[in-house]
């Protein structure tokens, strides 16, 4: 695509070019749905003209140019993808040397609200009961991801990139290398931190597990949180037919969301746990502060 290119020679953080990728897929589907001008395929000021991005955004928002269905649907995109998809935009217009758009930009975004102490502190008990009765591998992973998670404040890309290697020998701490978020330029700070009895008798319970499903792979053996079914992703050939990965592979960003918005209801914590991981994180960082 015309805009490969450009977006490959952006100086942007990760969620950030993820954000971008999240554009280019979404021009593509306009695009070979006919939604969009012909000519604009093949030229980027084209693709990029106000005019051609106006109704692109309309139809973006509402939810049709999904790559994937929520829940068998495709709803209307958040505020927040709605913002980002237009900063997006802004970025590629300037760097294709257009000048800034007059597209409305939407103000702040109102933040999700965030569990409350309370709530945290019966989330807590709650996983303490579970973690010894847990009965499948991915109530397992669920309850030690979330463990691990309440012990270290780690957003999700902070969680996937976690090895087995970053726990302590005695099993007491664990290491989260704090990545920079929204495109800055600061270096990734690693600290190490404390783990609480939750957290250790979660990981007791999912490491056997892990174990089993990378026993026969190579690559996976350091990855700590590994994927549990064979994944939709993987190698395309010339026929359009694909090599799915197996289980056991590293669990990716998309991966550890998607469990968390489904765990959230199949292992009965929707009561307990926001709508969003990061409603749940920016809880834990209020806590934090407040101590």
């Amino acid at each position: 695509m015309v805009l490969d290119e450009l977006i490959l020679g952006l100086t942007v953080g990760t969620s950030r070019r993820r954000q971008l990728g999240m554009v280019r897929q979404e021009l593509t589907a306009a695009l070979e749905r006919d939604l969009l001008p012909r000519q604009a395929r093949k030229e980027l000021p084209q693709l990029l003209d106000e005019a051609v991005l106006r109704p692109y955004i309309q139809v973006a928002q509402t939810g049709a140019l999904r790559s994937r269905l929520v829940n068998g649907e495709r709803p209307p995109t958040s505020e927040p993808t709605n913002a980002a998809r237009l900063a997006c935009l802004e970025i590629l217009r300037r760097e294709a040397g257009l000048p800034d758009s007059a597209i409305e930009v939407p103000g702040a975004v109102m933040l999700r609200p965030v569990p409350q102490d309370e709530q945290l502190r019966a989330l807590r008990r709650r996983l303490h009961r579970d973690v010894s009765t847990a009965r499948s591998p991915g109530q397992a992973r669920f309850i030690a991801v979330l463990a691990v998670m309440l012990d270290t404040r780690a957003r999700a890309g902070e969680l996937v990139v976690q090895r087995i290697s970053d726990l302590s020998e005695d099993g007491r701490s664990i290491g989260v290398l704090r990545r920079p978020q929204h495109g800055t330029d600061a270096p990734s700070r690693p600290e190490t931190i404390p783990l609480s009895t939750l957290s250790r008798a979660a990981l007791d319970r999912w490491l056997p597990v892990r174990v089993e499903l990378t026993e026969t792979l190579e690559g996976s053996a350091n990855a700590l949180w590994v994927s549990l079914a064979h994944n939709h992703a993987g190698t395309l050939h010339d026929d359009g037919s694909y090599t799915r990965r197996r289980h056991g592979m590293p669990l990716q960003q998309r991966g550890l969301i998607r469990s968390y918005n489904s765990g959230r209801h199949r292992y009965g914590l929707a009561d307990l746990l926001p709508l969003k991981l990061e409603q749940l994180r920016r809880a834990l960082e209020r806590e934090t502060a407040a101590d």
